[in-house]
């Protein structure tokens, strides 16, 4: 681990900031790197998002008079699914960085997009499993829970690990690539659209 952080400090501000990634990445990023593999931090996800289910799962077992194993049964069955899903999609997400070479995209000025999406996710699918929801609403509510942890391992955190991992193994993690890093939309760049969106409202 200690390899690839020295190596960075040799890098411009720009690179430097790219590869270190936002506060979840370096959450990931302080162990080895064998251990943070996109397919384990998929999996990771898996998991955390079969937590949320749990409650959905026991009101709705509660509701039919399901026993307690056979409702355990259920969301195992399902956090397995979840778990599988995730890691799967992340091993994918490494195998398409590495073929396209493409360089990580921070989220951090993309985040209040991306983290009410779980909540509206668990919110349908608590819909659809305690209350009378059209059919498109339960499956509408299982791919916003699993969407944002794939989306965030394809677009950054794959991209970044197989530059680290490169830089690791003393190769250059360049090598291939039209260019080095992605253009990022700066949040003074979005105020000043927001601002002037006010003004152009204001006078019509």
């Amino acid at each position: 681990m200690a390899g690839w952080r020295e190596a960075l400090d040799g890098l411009d501000e720009d690179h430097r900031l790219m590869l270190e990634g936002g506060s979840l990445s370096q959450l990931f990023l302080r162990y080895p790197l064998t251990i943070c593999h996109p397919i384990f931090v998929g999996t990771l996800y898996g998991i955390l998002a079969s937590l949320t289910l749990i409650a959905p799962f026991a009101y709705a077992g509660y509701q039919d008079s399901t026993s307690l194993e056979s409702m355990a049964v259920d969301w195992g069955t399902i956090s397995l699914i979840f778990c599988a899903m995730t890691a799967i999609l992340g091993g994918f997400s490494l195998l398409i960085s590495s073929l396209f070479k493409r360089p990580p995209v921070r989220l951090e000025n993309r985040r209040r997009y991306l983290f009410p999406i779980p909540f509206i996710g668990l919110l349908l699918l608590t819909w659809a499993m305690i209350g009378e929801a059209p059919d498109f609403v339960g499956n509408l509510g299982w791919f916003l829970a699993i969407l944002p942890g794939p989306l965030y391992i394809h677009l950054s955190y794959a991209p970044r690990w197989r530059m680290l991992d490169r830089i690791d193994r003393d190769l250059d993690p360049f090598d291939g690539m039209k260019r080095t890093i992605a253009p990022e939309i700066s949040v003074e760049s979005e105020e000043l659209d927001d601002e002037d969106l006010d003004e152009v409202v204001s006078e019509a």
